[in-house]
């Protein structure tokens, strides 16, 4: 679902991270949540609403990943292939864990943007055009969340 980028530690995280990983003693192992608990989560999430507006723009954010579907120049210059639709599917899903962790009742648009590099960053292949002028997938993705309006294209 989600692409998280994780950077590498410090120095002194690492030495504990090789201490903790390399010695004799095996390393504790504790249950956070129960599979009953993860699966009630879930569950939970699905049951947030969501509007119509949130779920169209999620739809046109990942529909614009794609060269044939974006007029923007920028997309058809860089990328070779865009986000299918498991990306409006997780873009709308994060929304409502998102919404939910907020303590909000329901998503908003500004919830679909903040999880989309983590849904889309791994679902947009970048072309020789980028790789040459140094054009990444976050690139790519930021270009969409500005020329992508949340509201709705007049008549549509």
């Amino acid at each position: 679902m989600f692409s998280i980028r994780l950077d590498y530690p410090n120095e002194d995280q690492e030495v504990e991270i090789v201490r903790r990983t390399t010695g004799a003693e095996p390393g504790e192992v504790s249950v956070k949540l129960s599979a009953e608990q993860i699966q009630a989560f879930q569950s939970l999430v699905r049951k947030v609403p969501v509007s119509d507006y949130v779920t169209e723009y999620a739809v046109r954010i990942v529909r614009a990943t794609r060269p044939k579907d974006n007029p923007t120049d920028f997309v058809r210059n860089y990328v070779s292939w865009g986000a299918g639709p498991r990306a409006s599917q997780f873009l709308v899903l994060g929304a409502k864990a998102r919404a939910a962790l907020r303590g909000e009742p329901t998503p908003a648009h500004e919830d679909v943007r903040a999880v989309a590099y983590a849904v889309l960053r791994h679902r947009i292949v970048t072309n020789f055009n980028a790789d040459a002028e140094g054009i990444s997938t976050d690139n790519v993705i930021s270009h969409i969340l500005e020329t992508v309006p949340a509201d709705p294209p007049s008549g549509g």
